[in-house]
């Protein structure tokens, strides 16, 4: 539901447009050094409002951390981090009560909590979540040290050049999708289990909780459905499991091999589009048109690169942890 991992534990709360979200972090080993100032770089990169394509709406995000470090250490107990929520227009999003947007919750949180779910700009299914993942991301990639993921957008609308991708949907007054790369160098051998708990599978079922992610494919992913085996395969040059190539992505039998992990994510266009749409009126039981107002993102992907990274993060500093290569005092 809301929580996810097995050692490092978290837990994501709040709603779009109420009080505040936040993240409740449990598992994480005691002494670790905490300071509100490590959060600044990771928290500023997700920000709307700060670059081209990305909604308006700007909010503080300072964490308040409300629990599980004392002395600017961890103590092992839960962490808590919220953020206030001080930036809303709740009055944008009254008309969806009684017309769900297309490609949005709506219809299916109403049917689904009965019409008791919190619908202002999406509520708990909103992107403004996320800033608890990153917030998470930062304390794992302390955690990981040398191995951190580092994400970024290979293209937008199909374009390499990122400009000229935004500017199709600015030309189209719409929104538009992307592909975002992330890669993690320096982790051990080791790492996952076969089948269930491959580490495919526990970071496809992470990056699968950020809003907006259609696809994932790892090393060659996609385009090893082209290709033969004996060019697919990566031939391995010595004791440490250093290979050649990379069509793997860095795992073999859902175990890290030891080389650098690669995977690449497909993030779908804004739902919210100005763009005139037809969906079911709940009210009138008929067909009715929309045209989504408020303050969205041109192109949600250009944010989901430091989100992957936390959630990579997550994952792995889990993993980590599994195999003992973490300490549980530091």
């Amino acid at each position: 539901m809301n929580s996810i991992g097995r050692i490092f534990r978290i837990h994501i709360i709040g709603e779009s447009h109420g009080e505040c979200v936040g993240v409740i972090i449990d598992g994480c080993p005691a002494g670790l050094p905490i300071a509100v100032i490590d959060f600044e770089k990771d928290l500023e990169r997700r920000k709307g409002g700060t670059q081209k394509g990305t909604t308006p709406r700007k909010e503080d995000d300072i964490p308040l951390i409300k629990t599980g470090v004392f002395n600017g250490k961890t103590t092992g107990a839960p962490i808590t981090i919220l953020f206030d929520n001080k930036n809303t227009r709740s009055g944008d999003y009254e008309k969806q009560k009684a017309i769900p947007r297309p490609g949005h919750a709506d219809f299916t949180a109403g049917v689904k909590y009965g019409g008791y779910e919190d619908y202002r700009g999406g509520g708990h299914f909103s992107g403004r979540l996320t800033v608890g993942l990153v917030a998470a991301g930062v304390i794992a990639k302390k955690l990981l040290q040398a191995a951190i993921p580092v994400a970024h957008i290979l293209e937008i609308g199909g374009e390499s050049d990122i400009e000229k991708g935004l500017q199709k949907a600015i030309d189209q007054k719409d929104s538009i999708g992307g592909i975002v790369e992330c890669r993690v160098s320096g982790l051990p051998v080791g790492l996952g289990e076969h089948f269930f708990d491959s580490v495919e599978s526990v970071l496809a079922h992470a990056v699968f909780s950020i809003p907006a992610i259609k696809g994932i494919e790892f090393g060659a992913g996609f385009s090893a459905a082209k290709m033969f085996g004996s060019d697919h395969n990566d031939p391995i040059l010595d004791a440490t499991g250093k290979t050649d190539s990379n069509h793997a992505g860095g795992v073999v039998g859902g175990i890290t091999n030891g080389n650098e992990l690669v995977f690449r994510v497909a993030v779908k266009p804004t739902s919210s589009t100005p763009k005139e749409q037809t969906t079911w009126n709940r009210e009138t039981e008929q067909l009715d048109t929309l045209s989504v107002k408020g303050r969205h993102d041109l192109c949600i992907a250009l944010r989901v690169p430091v989100v992957l990274e936390a959630v990579t993060a997550v994952v792995l500093a889990d993993l980590m942890l599994l195999e003992q290569k973490i300490n549980k005092i530091l």
